[in-house]
């Protein structure tokens, strides 16, 4: 009981800290012109402020901290964790000042998913050193998942809400006390944020909110489930990311076939183009979150033995495929050629040829896709803002 009073207490603080703190963050941002600025690839229409990413992740850390310490819990592998996820909150704000390149994100990324996978060990899924890799390349994507799923007023945080609910109570009926109470914490100060991101949104999470909570959710679920076994660590680890490892999925296969950088910001993750289908922003933030309670329930029956590992994986596989496919169909945003093209780098809009199935199309004459290009692809007047990837 005492326990479950401390998480709930955490979650609570976390979600007043959350709330209170955002707004500060927000006007911080727009006396210094930190924000993102709209373009062709993005789907927001006004300059919206970053640093909520920074507010979230300072209320999870002082709340979980708070109630950690005079209990006594705080154990070396939590520290190793909220280290990690601290520096991620780090190397996003420094992303959202300054762009970084891809090479240097994912080699700090996963550094500090190493670190915590010794540390706190992860799922027996292959057995010996196979496991380790498995978990670092886990903490690593989904870090990156959460960094393309901010891509839509609330989705994110919504959904890390959820996911961290789950982990919080997942935790606490293992008698992991202080995993709890961070997912509880993590939990929290997303519904407190969730106050200022919601449709139409005050401010954003930005990279340091996205790959803060992403490293912390994904570190948090390997550490929680170190003592499963077999196909059901697989199976918790791909359920509970459910949504996030579907929308990255469909980002790379879409931009694959239409031959457009991996990495390049667009208007064609799972919330776009549900809301082409005709759903409001909140109807779009609602499906995705069921979506992922259904795919926790699913994680939570697997872990207790109730569902058949083998069973639940391949039926998420059979869900994936399908939803991907049937989302493809789905009309993606037209390309609009940038409002400034970089001196030398002339734009031509992309012909593609449909192709079936997953097939890759036809390769555009030309598409600017060079750092150079990006930064010159955004309105006039907006010179040195950083740009938040999708």
């Amino acid at each position: 009981m005492a326990a479950a009073v401390a998480t709930a207490g955490a979650g609570v603080a976390a979600l007043v800290l959350g709330l209170l703190l955002t707004e500060p963050f927000r006007r911080l941002a727009l006396r210094h012109g930190i924000t993102d600025r709209p373009s062709a690839r993005k789907a927001h229409t006004k300059p919206t402020p970053y640093l909520g990413g920074v507010a979230v992740a300072a209320a999870t850390l002082a709340a979980s901290v708070a109630v950690l310490l005079p209990r006594g819990v705080f154990d070396p592998v939590l520290g190793v964790l909220l280290g990690g996820s601290a520096l991620m909150c780090v190397l996003g704000l420094v992303d959202d000042l300054r762009q970084l390149s891809v090479r240097y994100r994912l080699c700090v990324e996963t550094t500090a998913a190493a670190v915590v996978v010794l540390a706190g060990g992860s799922p027996s899924i292959l057995g010996g050193p196979f496991d380790a890799l498995i978990a670092v390349v886990w903490i690593v994507f989904v870090t990156n998942a959460f960094n393309l799923l901010d891509n839509m007023d609330g989705a994110a945080s919504s959904l890390c809400a959820v996911i961290g609910g789950f982990l919080c109570v997942t935790a606490l009926v293992d008698g992991q006390v202080g995993l709890a109470v961070l997912m509880a914490a993590l939990a929290g100060s997303c519904l407190g944020f969730l106050f200022h991101n919601r449709h139409p949104a005050r401010i954003f999470l930005g990279d340091a909110g996205s790959l803060f909570v992403g490293f912390t959710l994904a570190s948090a679920m390997t550490v929680v489930h170190s003592h499963v076994e077999g196909l059901t660590g697989a199976a918790v680890l791909l359920l509970s990311t459910l949504v996030p490892t579907l929308d990255t999925t469909l980002v790379m296969v879409s931009r694959y076939r239409e031959a457009r950088p991996l990495l390049q910001g667009g208007t064609d993750h799972i919330a776009h183009r549900l809301r082409r289908l005709g759903l409001t922003i909140h109807q779009v933030v609602r499906s995705l979150s069921v979506f992922a309670v259904a795919g926790c329930l699913a994680a939570g029956l697997v872990g207790h033995g109730v569902l058949a590992p083998g069973v639940a994986l391949v039926a998420a596989c059979v869900v994936g495929v399908i939803a991907v496919r049937l989302l493809l169909a789905l009309p993606a945003a037209p390309h609009a050629a940038p409002a400034a093209p970089a001196a030398g780098i002339p734009y031509v809009a992309p012909q593609l040829k449909p192709t079936g199935g997953f097939g890759r199309r036809h390769r555009p004459t030309a598409v600017p896709h060079s750092r150079a290009a990006r930064k010159s692809a955004t309105l006039p007047g907006t010179s040195g803002a950083p740009a938040a990837p999708q």
